[in-house]
This record gives C-alpha cells, sequence and structure tokens, in this order.
C-alpha cells in the first residue's frame, strides 16, 4: 500500500512538516521526483532543518527513506544534507536507500541551468539554478549518468562524454564561469555516494509492499508546477502530481491508496508566472511578513495572495485527492476579512476552469469574503476549540473543491496540528 503526500499550488506548502507528523505511521518514506530545488523546512528539538534531497522522515530511527528513480540527485547537496543529518545522530547508512536508475546533476547542469536563465533576459521563468532543467532534459535525451553508473568502471569517460556535450552548448551561451573548484566537490561527493546504499528500487519498494510494509511517497514543489498541467512554461522539469509516483518509484497504480493534498490557508509562489489571485499591495506584504514567506531553498521572497480555489480544485482533480491538509492557517489569525478566489474573469467571461496557457491571458480574480477569525489560534489542540468563522471558511473550501479538508496546522511545530 502506497499513500502520497504532495503540494496543491505551487510548492511551499509546507509539506515537510506534514510528511514528519505522519511518518510514525509508515515504514518507508520515498521521494519520487524533483531534486534540490525543492526545500522541506522542519524543526526538530527546535532547531529549523531544511532537506532538498533526503526525504522528509529521515528523523526518524526506524523508517526506511528511499530516493527514487524520478529523482534528479545533487551528490554534492546529499553529502552536505547527510553530513548536517548525522549531527543529529542520525545514521542515514542504515536507513537511506537509492535508486540505482537515479539521474545524477553534474557541474556543467548547473552551469547550463545559469547560462539558460541569463540568457531569456525578463523572460526568464525564475529557476533555482541548481541543475534540475538540463539534468531533466538529459534524461529525456537519453544522455544521463544514473546512480547505477557509478559502479561502471567507464563511469570517468561517461563524464567526460556528457561534459564536452555540455561545453559546447555552454560556448554557444558565451558561458565562462571557472567551475573547476564544483568539480573537484562533485567527484568527492560521489565517492560519499559510492558507500550509501544503492538499490535496484522497483524490486525493493514492491517486495516491502509485498511485506506488508507502508509506504508514503513524498512528492517536492506543487501541482500547478506540474510539467504538463501547471502554469507553462512557469513550471519545473517533473510530474509533480500523483502519477508521478508510479513512474518516479516503479509502482503500480493499483498500489496507490490514500493521497493526502498539502495547501495553504492563503496562496504563495516563488519566482515567475501567473498567480492570478495575488496580492501586490499592504496586505500581501503583511502576509508575506506575518507567514515568513521567503525561499526555503533561494531564500527570495515569495508573492503573496489569497487562497484560488479554481487552481485548487484543478489540482484536487488531477490527483485524486482523498483528503486534505491545511497549512499556515494560524497566519490568517490577524485579518478581520479574508478572501477566496472563486472564479477567473477572462475578457468578460467568468469561468471555473483553469485555462490552457495563464500567462497569455488577463485573468481577473473573482473574489468572495469571510469573516476572519482574529484571535489567536496557535495554541489550539482539537477542532471543538477551532473559531466558528475558521470552520465557515474550511466548509467553503471543502464544497468548492471536493475534497475535505481533514487536518489543519496552527504553527510550524510538529505537534501544532488539528484534526478536524
Amino acid at each position: 500500500m502506497v499513500d502520497v503526500i504532495l503540494g496543491l499550488q505551487w510548492g511551499d506548502e509546507g509539506k515537510g512538516k506534514i510528511v514528519d507528523y505522519f511518518a510514525p505511521k509508515y515504514d518507508i518514506i520515498a521521494r519520487f521526483q524533483g531534486g534540490p530545488n525543492a526545500g522541506h523546512t522542519l524543526y526538530v528539538d527546535g532547531k529549523k532543518m531544511v532537506l532538498h534531497q533526503i526525504p522528509s522522515g529521515i528523523f526518524h530511527q526506524n523508517t526506511i527513506n528511499v530516493i527514487g528513480n524520478g529523482v534528479v540527485l545533487d551528490p554534492v547537496t546529499l553529502k552536505r544534507e547527510c553530513d548536517a543529518v548525522a549531527a543529529y545522530g542520525i545514521d542515514v547508512k542504515k536507513n537511506l536507500f537509492i535508486s540505482e536508475r537515479t539521474n545524477i546533476i553534474i557541474p556543467t547542469h548547473r552551469a547550463l541551468d545559469k547560462a539558460s536563465e541569463l540568457a531569456k533576459g525578463e523572460s526568464k521563468i525564475g529557476s533555482t539554478l541548481k541543475g534540475i532543467g538540463p539534468a531533466y532534459m538529459d534524461k529525456t535525451g537519453r544522455n544521463a549518468l544514473r546512480v547505477g553508473d557509478l559502479l561502471d568502471k567507464n563511469f570517468t569517460s561517461q563524464y567526460i562524454k556528457l561534459r564536452l556535450k555540455h561545453q559546447k552548448l555552454l560556448d554557444n551561451f558565451h558561458f565562462i564561469e571557472d567551475i573547476s573548484s564544483w568539480e573537484e566537490e562533485f567527484f568527492e561527493a560521489l565517492e560519499f555516494l559510492k558507500t550509501l546504499n544503492v538499490v535496484n528500487c522497483e524490486y525493493f519498494i514492491n517486495n516491502q509492499i509485498s511485506a506488508g510494509k507502508k509506504v508514503l511517497a513524498e512528492g517536492a514543489q506543487g501541482s500547478m508546477l506540474d510539467i504538463d498541467f501547471g502554469t507553462f512554461p512557469f513550471v519545473t522539469s517533473s510530474n509533480t502530481i500523483s502519477a508521478g509516483v508510479c513512474t518516479g518509484l516503479g509502482v503500480s497504480p493499483k498500489q496507490i491508496n490514500e493521497v493526502m493534498g498539502v495547501t495553504k490557508a492563503y496562496c504563495t509562489r516563488v519566482g515567475g508566472g501567473p498567480f492570478p489571485s495575488e496580492l501586490d499591495d499592504a496586505t500581501g506584504e503583511e502576509l508575506r511578513k506575518i507567514g515568513n514567506e521567503f525561499g526555503a531553498t533561494t531564500g527570495r521572497p515569495r508573492r503573496c495572495g489569497w487562497i484560488d480555489l479554481v487552481a485548487l480544485r484543478y489540482a484536487c482533480m488531477l490527483n485524486g485527492v482523498t483528503q486534505v491538509i491545511m497549512t499556515k492557517a494560524d497566519v490568517l489569525d490577524a485579518f478581520k476579512e479574508l478572501k477566496v478566489c472563486t472564479a477567473y474573469n477572462i475578457n468578460g467571461k467568468e469561468t471555473r476552469e483553469v485555462p490552457f496557457q495563464m500567462s497569455r491571458v488577463k485573468i481577473e480574480p473573482v473574489l468572495e469574503s469571510f469573516e476572519g477569525w482574529n484571535l489567536d489560534t496557535t495554541q489550539m489542540k482539537d477542532a471543538a476549540s477551532l473559531p466558528a468563522t475558521m470552520n465557515t471558511y474550511i466548509n467553503f473550501i471543502n464544497k468548492y473543491i471536493g475534497a475535505p479538508v481533514k487536518y489543519v496546522s496552527n504553527g510550524p511545530g510538529r505537534e501544532q496540528i488539528v484534526h478536524v
């Protein structure tokens, strides 16, 4: 049995804490897509910890953590994270497993990412410059190096061949930055990667399922950044929706059980791209300030706005969401009035559907107002203590998106979550 936790917006929904909260119920936590452009923030012993590659169940001693074949792996980032996790007494060589089919990000992928983004000028998409896009391009172009290749005696020649291919592209971009220090760090990290558990993951994970083990598949980014169904071209390079679990871990659709979607009580986005409910005013700035809305990976300030129910219902439909977890509800504690986007007005016509190319049309959000609860909810422990106005807000969302909000997160702490 495989349950799924994934984001329903443009990422940054607080999935790390949610995976950490549910992790004790599972035997295996598995990342199925994305790369080090994803930052999952956890609080361990009161200290902030941001994971970019390692699954968020790593701090649970008896939980197996798997990096699946759908992920693109930066060995340098992985080594850095493993060192940080080890400082908490966690033995990653015991409970971290990596698919031999996982694609490797090499230094020239990062260089290509940077060169490509610079060349776009004002049309840049807001890449994190971690080499994600170029790595996935090599995967689909059948040029990639994979973790299993590290054990091949011809790995160095394979690497040189791929690097030379990249160098020709970099020459076309007139990219002259010296990346020799990147390569030195990269090869040191590869030696560390060889010491970890590299497995034939599809057999490994299916054997675990056959043995009755419970798997939680952990998504990165959010559904509206999906390469096929997101706000193209302002998207990531992988399938972030639940369908990506099957191709990213090697499990069949019949194994998928619960699909738990995570959404903020409002909306944020990092980088470029359409954002119909964005608040480019004092209210948006207040959301950013109270919610501490700055990227876990890049530190970039996030764009903020009211919750977009058109996009949220779309994401629930695509993913087959069975239950919703609403995070950062406490950020709305200070607001006397709340609004939600219930439709898009495009060229004078109202619609509740996400258009083909959001960036090509002018979208005016149709907003509905709600009374805020205007009190501190961070200490509330159960559904009965939640204010009536919050329940009204949640119930409206439930009805609109067609999936029930089952949990409300009311603070960053592991214990700050209410089952409603």
